[in-house]
């Protein structure tokens, strides 16, 4: 892949279409206003109110992978999960999940760095 210039998006966005969607930043203090989930055992805020999409996220013990629960993540909006995981070719984190009605997502890791992709239901 060639090197881009600092005026070119990334090539996820530029070439395969992605869309940002929020950035996720662990935590170990209770933040106000934050719910739980229990089935991800993730305690999540912000999301809603954040002008910038930042979500707070708080695990319960080690709910999650180590990567996410440390490292903050970026997440990608795509239109097909399955070929975005197949079009990225990266290892997979956490497999495909339906964390909310109409929502799909996985974890994959980049370099180290979790990044979460995220298909919504249209209609």
């Amino acid at each position: 892949m060639k090197r881009r210039k600092d005026h070119e998006p990334p090539y996820v966005i530029a070439r395969l279409g992605w869309r940002y969607h929020h950035l996720g930043i662990p935590t170990t203090e209770p933040r106000p206003g934050e719910y739980h989930l229990p089935r991800l055992g993730i305690h999540v805020e912000g999301f809603e109110s954040s002008p910038y999409g930042i979500q707070w996220m708080r695990f319960d013990g080690d709910s999650q992978p180590a990567a996410v629960r440390r490292v903050p993540h970026v997440a990608f909006e795509v239109d097909d999960l399955e070929q975005a995981l197949r079009d990225c070719g990266a290892e997979v984190l956490t497999p495909v999940n339906s964390p909310s009605p109409g929502v799909r997502v996985a974890m994959i890791i980049h370099d180290g760095a979790p990044i979460e992709l995220i298909e919504f239901k249209k209609g």
